[in-house]
Protein backbone atom coordinates (compact mmCIF):
# COMPACT_ATOMS: atom_id res chain seq x y z
CA UNK A 1 0.00 0.00 0.00
CA UNK A 2 2.60 2.10 0.79
CA UNK A 3 4.41 1.46 -2.76
CA UNK A 4 1.50 2.58 -4.16
CA UNK A 5 1.32 5.71 -2.68
CA UNK A 6 5.15 6.62 -2.80
CA UNK A 7 4.95 5.81 -6.70
CA UNK A 8 1.89 7.52 -7.62
CA UNK A 9 1.91 10.68 -5.66
CA UNK A 10 4.28 13.18 -8.01
CA UNK A 11 1.94 12.23 -10.92
CA UNK A 12 -0.59 15.28 -12.05
CA UNK A 13 -3.53 13.00 -12.27
CA UNK A 14 -5.77 15.59 -13.33
CA UNK A 15 -9.32 13.88 -14.91
CA UNK A 16 -7.43 13.66 -18.59
CA UNK A 17 -3.77 13.22 -18.41
CA UNK A 18 -0.72 10.83 -19.24
CA UNK A 19 -0.27 10.76 -15.50
CA UNK A 20 -3.29 9.47 -15.04
CA UNK A 21 -2.92 7.17 -17.61
CA UNK A 22 0.06 6.27 -16.24
CA UNK A 23 -1.66 5.83 -13.38
CA UNK A 24 -3.92 3.44 -14.78
CA UNK A 25 -1.05 1.30 -15.98
CA UNK A 26 0.90 0.98 -13.18
CA UNK A 27 -2.38 -0.62 -11.12
CA UNK A 28 -3.62 -3.14 -13.90
CA UNK A 29 -0.27 -4.93 -13.47
CA UNK A 30 -1.54 -4.93 -9.83
CA UNK A 31 -5.13 -6.17 -10.63
CA UNK A 32 -6.43 -6.93 -13.90
CA UNK A 33 -9.26 -4.05 -13.75
CA UNK A 34 -11.44 -3.42 -16.75
CA UNK A 35 -10.78 0.19 -18.13
CA UNK A 36 -14.05 1.50 -18.97
CA UNK A 37 -13.24 4.79 -21.45
CA UNK A 38 -15.80 7.82 -21.97
CA UNK A 39 -15.56 10.25 -24.88
CA UNK A 40 -16.73 14.00 -25.12
CA UNK A 41 -19.28 13.05 -27.47
CA UNK A 42 -21.18 11.13 -25.08
CA UNK A 43 -23.18 14.02 -23.25
CA UNK A 44 -24.61 13.47 -20.41
CA UNK A 45 -26.73 15.22 -18.04
CA UNK A 46 -25.08 18.70 -18.73
CA UNK A 47 -20.95 16.65 -17.72
CA UNK A 48 -18.49 17.57 -20.02
CA UNK A 49 -15.49 15.63 -19.92
CA UNK A 50 -12.55 18.19 -20.28
CA UNK A 51 -9.91 17.68 -22.36
CA UNK A 52 -6.73 16.01 -21.85
CA UNK A 53 -4.08 18.56 -20.52
CA UNK A 54 -0.29 17.79 -19.66
CA UNK A 55 1.90 20.72 -18.58
CA UNK A 56 5.48 21.17 -20.70
CA UNK A 57 6.23 24.68 -19.00
CA UNK A 58 4.97 26.74 -16.53
CA UNK A 59 7.14 29.31 -14.52
CA UNK A 60 7.02 33.07 -13.54
CA UNK A 61 10.20 34.88 -13.95
CA UNK A 62 11.06 38.69 -12.80
CA UNK A 63 14.33 40.32 -14.56
CA UNK A 64 14.82 37.00 -16.13
CA UNK A 65 15.68 35.21 -13.46
CA UNK A 66 12.75 32.01 -12.59
CA UNK A 67 11.83 33.12 -8.94
CA UNK A 68 8.63 30.51 -9.46
CA UNK A 69 8.63 26.91 -11.20
CA UNK A 70 5.68 25.58 -11.38
CA UNK A 71 6.85 21.91 -12.40
CA UNK A 72 8.08 21.18 -9.10
CA UNK A 73 4.61 19.81 -8.06
CA UNK A 74 1.65 19.10 -9.50
CA UNK A 75 -0.48 21.65 -7.57
CA UNK A 76 1.28 24.85 -8.24
CA UNK A 77 -0.08 25.24 -11.42
CA UNK A 78 -3.94 25.21 -11.61
CA UNK A 79 -6.03 22.10 -12.85
CA UNK A 80 -6.78 22.73 -16.78
CA UNK A 81 -4.81 26.04 -16.44
CA UNK A 82 -5.10 27.89 -20.13
CA UNK A 83 -1.56 28.39 -22.17
CA UNK A 84 0.06 32.13 -21.23
CA UNK A 85 2.69 33.89 -22.26
CA UNK A 86 3.86 36.95 -21.43
CA UNK A 87 4.51 40.13 -19.56
CA UNK A 88 2.29 41.12 -16.60
CA UNK A 89 2.22 43.49 -13.93
CA UNK A 90 2.38 43.04 -10.53
CA UNK A 91 -1.02 43.72 -9.71
CA UNK A 92 -2.49 41.79 -12.30
CA UNK A 93 -0.40 38.61 -12.01
CA UNK A 94 -1.64 38.61 -8.09
CA UNK A 95 -5.20 38.44 -10.21
CA UNK A 96 -4.02 34.61 -11.81
CA UNK A 97 -2.61 33.58 -8.30
CA UNK A 98 -4.09 31.46 -5.96
CA UNK A 99 -3.51 30.99 -1.83
CA UNK A 100 -4.88 29.09 1.03
CA UNK A 101 -6.32 31.18 3.30
CA UNK A 102 -5.34 28.21 6.39
CA UNK A 103 -1.77 28.36 5.99
CA UNK A 104 1.16 30.49 5.02
CA UNK A 105 3.64 28.06 3.42
CA UNK A 106 0.88 25.68 1.28
CA UNK A 107 -0.04 25.27 -1.82
CA UNK A 108 -3.64 24.73 -2.37
CA UNK A 109 -6.08 22.40 -4.65
CA UNK A 110 -7.47 24.52 -7.36
CA UNK A 111 -9.93 22.05 -9.09
CA UNK A 112 -12.63 24.13 -10.62
CA UNK A 113 -11.78 23.86 -13.76
CA UNK A 114 -11.60 19.76 -13.95
CA UNK A 115 -15.82 20.57 -13.78
CA UNK A 116 -16.25 23.65 -16.00
CA UNK A 117 -13.61 23.03 -18.53
CA UNK A 118 -15.82 25.94 -20.67
CA UNK A 119 -14.96 28.64 -18.02
CA UNK A 120 -11.05 28.53 -17.77
CA UNK A 121 -8.50 31.08 -17.24
CA UNK A 122 -4.74 30.48 -16.72
CA UNK A 123 -3.00 30.85 -13.29
CA UNK A 124 -0.79 29.27 -10.53
CA UNK A 125 -1.26 28.41 -6.88
CA UNK A 126 1.13 29.46 -4.08
CA UNK A 127 1.99 29.72 -0.99
CA UNK A 128 1.09 33.19 1.02
CA UNK A 129 4.68 34.03 1.95
CA UNK A 130 5.22 34.00 -2.09
CA UNK A 131 2.13 36.20 -3.00
CA UNK A 132 3.05 38.72 -0.52
CA UNK A 133 6.41 38.99 -1.60
CA UNK A 134 6.11 39.80 -4.91
CA UNK A 135 7.17 43.40 -5.58
CA UNK A 136 5.73 46.42 -7.93
CA UNK A 137 6.98 45.52 -11.24
CA UNK A 138 6.91 43.58 -14.88
CA UNK A 139 6.77 39.41 -14.41
CA UNK A 140 6.73 37.30 -17.18
CA UNK A 141 4.66 34.57 -17.36
CA UNK A 142 5.49 30.94 -19.60
CA UNK A 143 2.36 28.48 -19.29
CA UNK A 144 3.25 25.72 -22.25
CA UNK A 145 0.50 22.68 -22.05
CA UNK A 146 -0.14 20.35 -24.61
CA UNK A 147 -4.18 19.80 -24.96
CA UNK A 148 -6.24 17.06 -27.19
CA UNK A 149 -9.47 15.43 -27.07
CA UNK A 150 -9.97 13.90 -23.34
CA UNK A 151 -10.74 10.18 -22.46
CA UNK A 152 -12.45 10.13 -19.04
CA UNK A 153 -11.11 6.37 -18.02
CA UNK A 154 -12.65 4.29 -15.07
CA UNK A 155 -10.90 1.23 -13.21
CA UNK A 156 -13.21 -1.43 -12.38
CA UNK A 157 -12.22 -4.82 -10.87
CA UNK A 158 -14.86 -7.63 -10.32
CA UNK A 159 -14.85 -10.52 -7.57
CA UNK A 160 -17.57 -13.08 -8.76
CA UNK A 161 -19.67 -14.46 -5.50
CA UNK A 162 -22.01 -17.00 -5.40
CA UNK A 163 -24.77 -14.02 -5.67
CA UNK A 164 -24.84 -11.74 -8.52
CA UNK A 165 -25.88 -8.97 -5.80
CA UNK A 166 -22.73 -7.01 -5.33
CA UNK A 167 -20.91 -4.81 -2.53
CA UNK A 168 -19.13 -2.12 -4.26
CA UNK A 169 -16.17 -0.05 -2.57
CA UNK A 170 -14.89 3.48 -4.79
CA UNK A 171 -11.78 5.44 -4.43
CA UNK A 172 -10.66 8.29 -6.04
CA UNK A 173 -7.49 8.12 -8.06
CA UNK A 174 -7.59 11.86 -9.20
CA UNK A 175 -6.29 14.45 -6.81
CA UNK A 176 -2.97 15.32 -8.56
CA UNK A 177 0.01 15.33 -6.24
CA UNK A 178 -1.25 14.26 -2.98
CA UNK A 179 -1.23 11.12 -1.13
CA UNK A 180 -3.93 10.90 1.27
CA UNK A 181 -6.54 11.88 -0.71
CA UNK A 182 -7.30 9.63 -2.49
CA UNK A 183 -4.38 7.24 -3.03
CA UNK A 184 -4.27 6.02 0.63
CA UNK A 185 -8.12 4.69 0.09
CA UNK A 186 -7.20 3.39 -3.75
CA UNK A 187 -4.22 1.40 -2.25
CA UNK A 188 -6.24 0.15 0.97
CA UNK A 189 -9.47 -0.79 -2.25
CA UNK A 190 -6.51 -2.56 -3.87
CA UNK A 191 -4.81 -4.92 -0.94
CA UNK A 192 -8.40 -5.26 -0.10
CA UNK A 193 -9.38 -6.96 -3.21
CA UNK A 194 -5.88 -8.82 -3.65
CA UNK A 195 -7.09 -10.09 -0.50
CA UNK A 196 -10.66 -10.57 -1.34
CA UNK A 197 -9.93 -12.47 -4.49
CA UNK A 198 -8.55 -15.66 -2.42
CA UNK A 199 -11.88 -16.43 -0.33
CA UNK A 200 -14.68 -17.99 -1.46
CA UNK A 201 -17.49 -15.79 -1.11
CA UNK A 202 -21.12 -15.34 -0.85
CA UNK A 203 -21.74 -11.87 -2.66
CA UNK A 204 -20.25 -10.31 -5.20
CA UNK A 205 -17.70 -7.31 -5.09
CA UNK A 206 -16.58 -4.89 -6.94
CA UNK A 207 -13.66 -2.13 -6.70
CA UNK A 208 -14.13 1.13 -8.87
CA UNK A 209 -10.68 3.51 -9.25
CA UNK A 210 -12.49 6.61 -10.50
CA UNK A 211 -12.72 10.91 -10.81
CA UNK A 212 -14.51 11.94 -8.01
CA UNK A 213 -17.83 12.85 -8.68
CA UNK A 214 -17.85 12.74 -12.98
CA UNK A 215 -16.18 9.29 -13.43
CA UNK A 216 -18.84 7.83 -10.70
CA UNK A 217 -21.55 9.37 -13.17
CA UNK A 218 -20.33 8.40 -16.52
CA UNK A 219 -19.66 4.99 -14.88
CA UNK A 220 -23.16 4.43 -13.61
CA UNK A 221 -25.16 6.05 -16.67
CA UNK A 222 -23.61 4.33 -19.24
CA UNK A 223 -23.23 0.81 -16.91
CA UNK A 224 -25.78 -1.86 -18.47
CA UNK A 225 -28.73 -1.56 -16.46
CA UNK A 226 -28.88 -5.49 -15.86
CA UNK A 227 -25.20 -4.77 -14.25
CA UNK A 228 -26.42 -1.22 -12.43
CA UNK A 229 -29.31 -3.18 -10.78
CA UNK A 230 -27.21 -5.93 -9.00
CA UNK A 231 -25.22 -3.43 -7.08
CA UNK A 232 -27.29 -3.33 -4.08
CA UNK A 233 -25.00 -1.59 -1.12
CA UNK A 234 -21.05 0.18 -1.34
CA UNK A 235 -18.73 1.86 0.73
CA UNK A 236 -16.20 4.80 -0.20
CA UNK A 237 -12.61 4.34 0.60
CA UNK A 238 -11.14 7.99 1.51
CA UNK A 239 -8.16 9.25 3.31
CA UNK A 240 -7.47 6.29 5.32
CA UNK A 241 -3.58 6.75 5.95
CA UNK A 242 -3.27 10.01 8.32
CA UNK A 243 -2.94 9.37 11.74
CA UNK A 244 -6.74 11.00 12.75
CA UNK A 245 -9.92 9.17 13.75
CA UNK A 246 -11.71 7.24 12.24
CA UNK A 247 -15.02 8.21 10.29
CA UNK A 248 -17.88 5.98 9.97
CA UNK A 249 -20.14 7.78 7.75
CA UNK A 250 -24.08 7.03 6.59
CA UNK A 251 -25.59 6.38 3.43
CA UNK A 252 -27.73 9.35 1.71
CA UNK A 253 -30.81 6.54 1.98
CA UNK A 254 -29.55 5.74 5.84
CA UNK A 255 -26.94 2.40 6.83
CA UNK A 256 -25.71 -0.16 4.86
CA UNK A 257 -24.61 -3.83 6.01
CA UNK A 258 -21.39 -3.31 5.34
CA UNK A 259 -21.67 -0.03 7.67
CA UNK A 260 -23.03 -2.18 10.37
CA UNK A 261 -20.66 -4.69 10.63
CA UNK A 262 -17.97 -2.24 10.31
CA UNK A 263 -19.40 -0.53 13.27
CA UNK A 264 -19.41 -3.46 15.29
CA UNK A 265 -16.17 -4.70 14.41
CA UNK A 266 -14.45 -1.30 15.78
CA UNK A 267 -16.38 -0.77 18.41
CA UNK A 268 -15.44 -4.39 19.50
CA UNK A 269 -11.59 -3.38 19.46
CA UNK A 270 -12.35 -0.07 21.61
CA UNK A 271 -11.17 2.12 18.19
CA UNK A 272 -11.98 5.80 18.86
CA UNK A 273 -13.72 6.74 16.23
CA UNK A 274 -16.89 8.93 14.89
CA UNK A 275 -20.28 7.53 13.94
CA UNK A 276 -22.04 10.03 11.51
CA UNK A 277 -25.15 10.58 9.37
CA UNK A 278 -24.52 11.12 5.73
CA UNK A 279 -22.40 14.88 4.99
CA UNK A 280 -21.68 14.92 9.17
CA UNK A 281 -18.06 14.27 7.95
CA UNK A 282 -17.51 14.27 4.27
CA UNK A 283 -19.03 14.10 1.42
CA UNK A 284 -16.93 11.99 -1.65
CA UNK A 285 -19.73 12.02 -4.36
CA UNK A 286 -21.76 9.56 -2.69
CA UNK A 287 -24.51 11.55 -3.41
CA UNK A 288 -24.41 10.32 -7.46
CA UNK A 289 -24.57 6.62 -6.68
CA UNK A 290 -27.73 7.74 -4.67
CA UNK A 291 -29.14 9.00 -7.85
CA UNK A 292 -28.67 5.66 -8.95
CA UNK A 293 -30.76 3.90 -6.25
CA UNK A 294 -27.40 2.67 -4.82
CA UNK A 295 -26.62 3.25 -1.08
CA UNK A 296 -22.89 4.13 -0.74
CA UNK A 297 -22.15 4.95 3.31
CA UNK A 298 -17.99 6.14 3.32
CA UNK A 299 -15.22 5.14 6.02
CA UNK A 300 -12.50 7.84 6.25
CA UNK A 301 -10.03 9.81 8.74
CA UNK A 302 -11.10 13.03 7.56
CA UNK A 303 -10.56 15.29 8.23
CA UNK A 304 -6.78 16.44 8.67
CA UNK A 305 -4.83 19.11 8.65
CA UNK A 306 -3.27 18.82 5.33
CA UNK A 307 -6.24 18.72 3.41
CA UNK A 308 -6.30 19.53 -0.43
CA UNK A 309 -2.50 21.35 -0.15
CA UNK A 310 0.98 19.93 -1.01
CA UNK A 311 1.12 19.21 2.43
CA UNK A 312 -1.02 16.01 1.80
CA UNK A 313 2.15 13.55 0.78
CA UNK A 314 3.89 10.39 1.65
CA UNK A 315 5.06 11.66 5.35
CA UNK A 316 1.80 12.43 6.55
CA UNK A 317 1.21 8.50 5.81
CA UNK A 318 1.04 6.07 8.58
CA UNK A 319 1.80 2.37 7.18
CA UNK A 320 -0.45 1.77 10.52
CA UNK A 321 -3.20 3.42 10.01
CA UNK A 322 -3.40 1.64 6.37
CA UNK A 323 -3.04 -1.68 7.69
CA UNK A 324 -5.48 -1.10 10.36
CA UNK A 325 -8.62 0.05 7.98
CA UNK A 326 -7.50 -2.94 5.15
CA UNK A 327 -7.94 -5.21 8.59
CA UNK A 328 -11.18 -3.59 9.62
CA UNK A 329 -12.70 -3.55 6.53
CA UNK A 330 -11.90 -7.61 6.18
CA UNK A 331 -13.32 -8.32 9.43
CA UNK A 332 -16.41 -6.70 8.70
CA UNK A 333 -16.92 -8.68 5.39
CA UNK A 334 -16.29 -11.43 7.01
CA UNK A 335 -18.99 -11.33 9.77
CA UNK A 336 -21.11 -10.15 6.98
CA UNK A 337 -20.39 -13.17 4.96
CA UNK A 338 -21.36 -15.38 7.81
CA UNK A 339 -24.67 -14.12 8.76
CA UNK A 340 -27.26 -15.73 6.70
CA UNK A 341 -29.57 -13.40 4.20
CA UNK A 342 -32.84 -12.67 2.92
CA UNK A 343 -33.46 -13.15 -0.64
CA UNK A 344 -37.16 -12.47 -1.87
CA UNK A 345 -38.44 -14.95 -4.60
CA UNK A 346 -42.38 -12.91 -5.06
CA UNK A 347 -44.00 -10.03 -5.86
CA UNK A 348 -46.33 -7.70 -4.68
CA UNK A 349 -48.02 -8.81 -1.08
CA UNK A 350 -48.53 -12.38 -0.20
CA UNK A 351 -51.89 -13.04 2.08
CA UNK A 352 -50.33 -14.48 4.96
CA UNK A 353 -53.87 -15.01 6.60
CA UNK A 354 -54.59 -17.84 3.82
CA UNK A 355 -54.44 -21.24 4.25
CA UNK A 356 -51.92 -21.95 1.70
CA UNK A 357 -49.50 -20.04 3.29
CA UNK A 358 -50.00 -20.22 7.01
CA UNK A 359 -48.01 -16.94 7.84
CA UNK A 360 -50.13 -14.48 9.47
CA UNK A 361 -48.66 -13.07 12.97
CA UNK A 362 -51.76 -12.05 15.02
CA UNK A 363 -51.09 -9.79 18.52
CA UNK A 364 -54.42 -8.78 18.23
CA UNK A 365 -56.92 -5.57 17.38
CA UNK A 366 -56.93 -2.09 19.39
CA UNK A 367 -60.74 -2.47 19.53
CA UNK A 368 -60.30 -6.15 21.46
CA UNK A 369 -57.18 -5.56 23.02
CA UNK A 370 -53.34 -6.10 21.79
CA UNK A 371 -52.21 -9.43 23.08
CA UNK A 372 -49.44 -8.96 25.84
CA UNK A 373 -46.20 -9.89 23.44
CA UNK A 374 -44.12 -7.45 22.71
CA UNK A 375 -42.35 -10.18 20.45
CA UNK A 376 -44.79 -11.21 18.53
CA UNK A 377 -45.68 -7.81 17.36
CA UNK A 378 -42.55 -7.25 16.05
CA UNK A 379 -42.51 -10.22 14.24
CA UNK A 380 -45.96 -9.06 12.97
CA UNK A 381 -43.74 -5.74 11.56
CA UNK A 382 -41.38 -8.36 9.97
CA UNK A 383 -43.80 -10.28 8.21
CA UNK A 384 -45.33 -6.74 6.88
CA UNK A 385 -41.56 -5.90 5.73
CA UNK A 386 -40.81 -8.86 4.10
CA UNK A 387 -42.81 -7.49 0.62
CA UNK A 388 -40.74 -4.15 0.46
CA UNK A 389 -37.60 -6.34 0.63
CA UNK A 390 -36.30 -5.12 -2.83
CA UNK A 391 -32.51 -6.62 -2.63
CA UNK A 392 -30.86 -9.28 -0.34
CA UNK A 393 -31.29 -8.19 3.47
CA UNK A 394 -29.35 -9.81 6.04
CA UNK A 395 -30.71 -11.82 8.99
CA UNK A 396 -28.59 -10.10 11.58
CA UNK A 397 -29.35 -6.53 10.54
CA UNK A 398 -33.24 -7.70 10.77
CA UNK A 399 -33.22 -8.73 13.99
CA UNK A 400 -31.08 -6.08 15.03
CA UNK A 401 -33.73 -3.52 13.52
CA UNK A 402 -36.51 -5.28 15.46
CA UNK A 403 -34.70 -6.02 19.10
CA UNK A 404 -35.66 -9.52 18.06
CA UNK A 405 -33.81 -12.86 18.98
CA UNK A 406 -31.85 -13.85 15.90
CA UNK A 407 -32.82 -17.23 15.87
CA UNK A 408 -36.28 -16.43 16.16
CA UNK A 409 -36.26 -13.99 13.16
CA UNK A 410 -34.56 -17.31 11.52
CA UNK A 411 -37.45 -19.21 13.04
CA UNK A 412 -40.39 -17.11 11.49
CA UNK A 413 -38.27 -16.80 7.92
CA UNK A 414 -38.22 -20.58 7.28
CA UNK A 415 -41.66 -20.54 7.12
CA UNK A 416 -41.56 -18.75 4.40
CA UNK A 417 -39.19 -20.46 2.87
CA UNK A 418 -40.56 -23.99 3.25
CA UNK A 419 -43.82 -22.32 1.36
CA UNK A 420 -40.77 -20.83 -1.59
CA UNK A 421 -41.58 -17.13 -0.97
CA UNK A 422 -37.84 -16.31 -0.23
CA UNK A 423 -33.95 -18.42 0.29
CA UNK A 424 -32.29 -18.05 3.17
CA UNK A 425 -28.44 -17.99 2.10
Amino acid sequence: MMQIINDLTPLNRVFCSSDYDKSIDYLCNILPFKIHSYTPDQEHNGWVIPPKWDVEEAKIMMDGKVIYDATEHPLRLISLSLPFEGRVSSEELKKHLHYDVRYEDAVPYHFRHLYRSWERDWGFCVPKTFYDSLKPGEYEIVIKTKESEGELKVLEYNKRGKLDETILFASHLDHPGMSNDDLAGCAVGVELFRELSKMETKFSYKLLLHQEIIGAEYYLAFLEPKFRDKLIEGMFLEMLGSNTQLGIQSAVQGMTDIEYYLKDVVVKHNIPHRKKQYGEIVVNGEYIFAGYGIPISSFSRYPYPEYHTDKDNPNIIYSASLIESLNLLLEAIKLMEKSPIVKKKFKGTICTSNPKYGLYVDPGQASFGWKDDEQEKKIRKLMELLPSINSPVNVERLSSSYSLDKNMVLDYLKKWELKALIDII
